[in-house]
């Protein structure tokens, strides 16, 4: 093959190459890794050899690999063989959805589920324990409710786990205890459901890069590493069939860093991964230094380390998140933050200064107010530079704090599905937590674009479907909650941007990836249909049936 001759050629497209200009074109030639050629199919003849292959979009629309700005691959992975619990409603429907799943898993040391929602049962009645127990007595179960902050427990998995009568945890966690001085069995925060999901057959290994930060201990026998790595694989592939090609992992050890570089040995790293160090409440500075080494250790375009990643408070639905003024439907109750000011400034000051990059989870107002006063005490400490630290979630902001992101720099990492009444979530009980008044600024998209923020989106899955193409949806068809209520939806392209263009640049690689031009990396997503030219509300509809990520098909439908 002549040196100019393209590995792959794509024809017949509607390439959008998002890099701004608004640019069309028909065809994309690949060679390596790279983007040889982007134009019409006249113009790209020349580049078609004997062995280049051509990929017939057939006028579906070509656009850059999706980046999930956002997500956890690990646990992920792992809890895709978990009960799914979305959609079943009431406790007939949810007992025939238990006792089916355990009788189809009888060697489960733990029953677990996922994605139940905090008014499973009704919009009155708390899940407990008891209930759990009248449909699965003598076996451990525990739920998760979709954004993993609260689980409810059965007896049998509380007794397991040492915790029916109760344990001192950490500030924001809590077992909910009964008068009766037992544990309820609904369980908040990682603290309090960690013991319970420990019991799993993974040990809770894929747990350990958000709930310690640490690594497992003891170390895994080879059998338990092989068998991680084929559940980060299947990940992996999942994400590939969905268009995406990187990942901003939002927990992190040097464990899950091993595992990837040893699938990429291996052959089978089929989209760019960035691991985070977690950083806990308990750790001290010193312990920045593994964040350091992970970043001197991992440093490709395939794998990469270099962000500390923190929690500054929990959620709304528990009453963990930290508000600036009171719950609208618990007066005299703000949340607890799980760092104090000027712990969270130390941190943040030593982590800029090593120039690592941050995030931090914070949901209620108050907790990101928090994290704003610390970025700008990092740069009162260390002096302005080009940061690029990152809020995650911002489900809730103070009027005050929305003019900050553009002057600090900050960049506002926001989630479509978790806005009520997006993908079928329900309003309830959230969004009388939040209160009318605080209405207006709930994830409030276009009021911080507005602003000069820049945005990134992303599905934090397994908190959310991890489907980009769902995601952008709802972030097109945003609904107002009430009448004189600002519109927060966003456009087609803002929203592929934020999926593309703008995730490059929240990780410093704008310049190679996230756009669709010749020189940058082959990493691009061919869907079955006009992205164009569908209703807002069929967008869901339109799939990936090619992914290729640095000039390699990782998915093919």
């Amino acid at each position: 093959m002549s040196n100019d001759q393209a590995d792959l050629i794509i024809v017949n497209a509607r390439v959008m190459t998002m890099d701004g200009t608004g640019r069309r074109a028909e065809v994309i030639a690949v060679k390596a890794n790279r983007i040889a050629r982007i134009g019409s199919n006249a113009d790209i003849a020349e580049l078609k050899g004997k062995a280049t292959r051509v990929i017939d979009a057939a006028g579906g629309s070509v656009l850059p690999g999706f980046i999930e700005a956002h997500m956890h691959l690990f646990s992920g992975a792992a809890s895709r063989s978990d009960l799914q619990l979305f959609e079943v409603h009431g406790f007939a429907a949810l007992k025939a959805a238990i006792r089916a799943y355990a009788a189809a898993k009888p060697e489960r040391r733990l029953l677990t589920g996922r994605g139940a929602s905090y008014t499973i049962l009704s919009e009155s009645e708390p899940v407990t324990r008891h209930h759990l127990d009248r449909i699965l007595p003598d076996r451990p179960f525990i739920m998760t409710a979709p954004d993993f902050h609260t689980a409810w427990a059965n007896t049998a998995a509380l007794e397991a786990a040492g915790l029916l009568s109760g344990r001192k945890l950490g500030v924001g966690n809590e077992i909910v205890m009964g008068d009766d001085g037992l544990a309820t069995g609904e369980l908040r925060e990682g603290e309090a459901m960690g013991p319970v999901l420990d019991l799993k057959d993974t040990g809770g290994r894929e747990r350990f890069g958000l709930s310690t930060g640490g690594e497992p201990d003891p170390a895994p026998s080879a059998d338990e590493r092989a068998g991680d790595r084929a559940i980060i694989k299947q990940g992996l592939d999942y994400c590939a069939s969905h268009g995406i090609t990187s990942i901003h992992n939002m927990d992190g050890n040097f464990y899950q860093l091993e595992c990837l570089s040893e699938i990429e040995a291996e052959g089978g790293l089929n989209a760019r991964v960035e691991i985070p160090f977690h950083f806990k409440n308990f750790m001290h500075l010193a312990d920045l230094e593994k964040a350091s080494e992970m970043h001197r250790r991992y440093a490709s375009d395939m794998l990469h380390s270099g962000r500390v990643k923190m929690f500054m408070d929990g959620v709304l639905d528990s009453w963990t998140g930290v508000t600036v003024e009171d719950y609208a439907d618990r007066p005299g109750w703000r949340g607890e933050p799980l760092f104090s000011a000027e712990q969270f400034a130390d941190v943040a000051i030593e982590a800029d200064r090593r120039g690592l990059q941050i995030s931090v989870h914070a949901i209620g107002d108050g907790a990101v107010r928090m994290v704003l006063d610390g970025y700008e005490a990092v740069r009162h400490a260390n002096g302005a530079r080009d940061s690029r630290h990152r809020i995650e979630h911002i489900e809730v902001v103070h009027p005050e704090d929305i003019p900050r992101f553009a002057e600090l720099g900050v960049i506002a990492s926001m989630q479509p599905p978790h806005a009520p009444g997006a993908g079928g979530h329900p309003l309830e009980p959230i969004i009388s937590r939040i209160g009318r008044a605080r209405w207006p600024l709930a994830y409030a998209w276009r009021t911080l674009r507005n602003a000069g923020a820049r945005l990134v989106f992303a599905t934090d899955w397994p908190v959310s479907p991890i489907d980009p193409m769902a995601s952008i949806e709802a972030a097109v068809t945003r609904k107002v909650w009430a009448e004189g209520m600002p519109d927060q939806s966003q456009t087609l392209t803002e929203s592929i941007a934020a999926y593309t263009r703008d995730g490059a640049f929240a990780e410093f690689r704008e310049d190679r990836k996230g756009t669709l031009k010749e020189g940058r990396l082959a990493d691009i997503v061919v869907m079955g249909g006009d992205v164009e030219a569908v209703a807002p509300e069929a967008l869901h509809q339109v799939r990936p049936v090619v992914t290729i990520c640095d000039g390699r098909v990782s998915f093919e439908a």
